[in-house]
């Protein structure tokens, strides 16, 4: 059992390795040390370099962002402008500045796609004509070049009073999906920004619909039936602010199909209704759909830790646990799920690739792992192995970590927690290990001339809830199997850890080799022989298989030979052959 002080040395950094260059900065390299390159006519010219935009870096996604805000404005604005004339007539130098802002923000746009780089064979594609013929041959440039057409000129002749011109700017309508897509895996709120995201939907579909209703009024005639906007001539229903809101809740009343709204009267307005019924269902099951399954993606987690409470609780019910053992179990689990320690980290990163899944664990255990004295000169590689390994264990107050005698089969290093070592009354208290400490390392590494042996030495006992890390035996010998210069290297300093504390047996030591690990080596041998039998077993099998097909395809020829003659059989297969070729011709 030991306990150090975290001591500046290059751990980590040995570990992680020197920072690897930028596969963009190697190629610039490469062309800065070819340097110029020879073109016929003895003209010798250096190969421009570009600024390439990389879009999972934090400037494109900064962009999407600007980009963002004029597609919206556009989207909510226009349409609100094109239909309520005092909200264009009242505010025209507000408009033309916001709009002309948003007319270079989005010639700035196309520039930015110009110089976005793609991958080509996992690497980012920095050639100049690359990217523009990449950009050049999609739809999206099509629709970039079509929201830019200076469509507002027409305000020269029929004046600035006409909105509606600018509704090309709309098609820019991806730049504003894409933003909300890289949000939603960048946010760590996931499920609420997607609520979010679904009402911001709802509002613009409810806001486009109000201001078609209102046109579609100011078309028919103000108050000319009970189903169109009251005729604005009232001072009520003249003001701005009554007419947008008046029309907002016409249409939210339709769309949800919640409320009474008055009937229409004639067949354009029965056609408008109709559609936003449709529209309306539309909406509704979108709703119901979308926040039932973000509701239930919110609350899987817990659920199925929930499911697992109610399973043990049931077993302990049937079994008829005591009821203090029971209360025991429930407590660690409420432990586990107010602390957040319920997620199965193998199952989380099992998708990942063994290189990030190292990269996790040595970010997530690593300050831990190298407290631990006989790591402290390990190779990287063995160490990133062991790291792998390390299995978080939870132990409740008053729990036995280990007892004196029992055998050895895994080490400790405690993350968060004390743990006391007891004498065998279970109360008298010898020392308190805390955060950083560890032990049983010694006794799992079979140490020759051990006078512990495998055996545990000390009661450890968890004086509250303690977070552990557990290193098995086997994880380790698995792992310094691939590592003998290093295991040589540990069972020597665990040597001198013994020393130390005058707990080895020098004869012993000096003795021949251990019979235990012996017979070890023994079983290891035939667990592989038993391995490689089974497989030259299978592959026996399958070349029997095989010999018996080719012998009776071979019989079955020989049969056909026979009955009808070696010029028979090759007609017959003449024959037989020439459909197929015609089929092919």
């Amino acid at each position: 059992m030991h306990h150090e002080d975290q001591r500046p040395d290059s751990f980590l950094e040995r570990i992680r390795g020197p920072e690897l260059i930028e596969v963009s900065s190697r190629q610039s390299n490469i062309r800065s040390f070819l340097g110029i390159r020879e073109h016929p006519g003895g003209v010798n010219r250096k190969k421009k370099e570009i600024f390439v935009i990389d879009p999972s870096s934090n400037i494109y996604y900064n962009w999407l962002t600007i980009i963002a805000a004029p597609v919206f404005y556009n989207w909510c604005m226009l349409v609100c402008r094109a239909c309520f004339d005092e909200l264009q007539v009242d505010h025209v130098k507000l408009w033309l500045f916001l709009d002309y802002i948003s007319d270079v923000i989005y010639v700035l746009d196309m520039f930015v796609r110009f110089r976005t780089g793609f991958l080509e064979q996992g690497l980012l594609v920095q050639d100049e004509k690359k990217l523009r013929d990449h950009y050049t041959k999609t739809l999206q440039f099509k629709l970039d070049v079509l929201s830019l057409l200076p469509t507002d000129l027409a305000y020269l002749k029929l004046g600035l009073n006409y909105p509606e011109l600018r509704f090309n700017r709309l098609l820019r309508i991806s730049r504003l999906f894409e933003f909300f897509d890289r949000t939603e895996t960048r946010t760590n709120y996931p499920n609420m920004f997607r609520i979010g995201n679904l009402v911001l939907y709802i509002l613009i579909i409810i806001h486009w619909n109000a201001c078609i209703y209102f046109a579609i009024s100011k078309l028919i005639g103000f108050g000319t039936d009970s189903w169109v906007y009251p005729n604005v001539s009232i001072p009520e229903y003249g003001r701005l602010s009554r007419k947008y809101i008046y029309s907002l809740y016409w249409s939210t009343l339709t769309l949800t199909t919640i409320g009474e709204t008055p009937p229409p009267v004639k067949d354009e307005e029965y056609l408008f209704v109709v559609i936003d019924f449709l529209v309306g269902v539309l909406i509704f099951a979108t709703i119901v759909g979308n926040v039932g399954s973000m509701i239930s993606n919110m609350n899987a987690s817990r659920a199925e830790f929930q499911a697992k409470v109610d399973s043990i609780k049931q077993y302990m019910h049937f079994r008829k646990v005591t009821k203090d053992l029971e209360a025991r179990v429930i407590k660690w689990f409420d432990y586990l799920w107010t602390n957040k320690k319920t997620v199965d980290e193998k199952e989380v990163l099992k998708n990942l690739p063994d290189k990030l899944k190292a990269e996790i664990a040595i970010n997530v255990h690593l300050d831990t792992l190298k407290k631990v004295r006989i790591f402290q000169d390990c190779e990287a590689g063995l160490l990133i192995e062991l790291v792998l390994k390390l299995k978080p264990t939870v132990f409740s107050p008053g729990d036995y970590i280990c007892k004196k005698g029992d055998i050895g089969r895994e080490m400790y290093i405690i993350k968060e927690g004390k743990l006391a070592v007891v004498a065998d009354d279970g109360i008298t208290q010898f020392v308190v290990l805390s955060d950083g400490s560890y032990f049983g390392e010694i006794s799992i590494l079979n140490i020759k001339g051990s006078k512990s042996g495998n055996r545990r030495t000390a009661n450890i006992r968890s004086i509250g809830y303690s977070d552990l890390f557990c290193l098995s035996k086997d994880d380790l010998m698995e792992a310094l199997t691939e590592y003998p210069e290093a295991k040589k290297a540990l069972e020597e300093k665990g040597r001198q850890i013994l020393m130390k504390d005058n707990l080895i047996d020098e004869e012993a030591a000096k003795a021949g080799a251990d019979p235990k690990d012996l017979e070890e080596k023994i079983e290891r041998l035939e667990t592989a022989l038993d391995t490689l039998q089974t497989r030259f077993a299978r592959l026996l099998a399958e070349y029997t298989s095989s010999q018996q097909k080719v012998k009776q395809r071979l019989a079955s020829v020989e049969t056909r030979v026979k009955k009808y003659g070696s010029g028979t059989l090759s007609t017959g297969e003449t024959e037989a052959e020439k459909p197929e070729e015609e089929k092919k011709q």
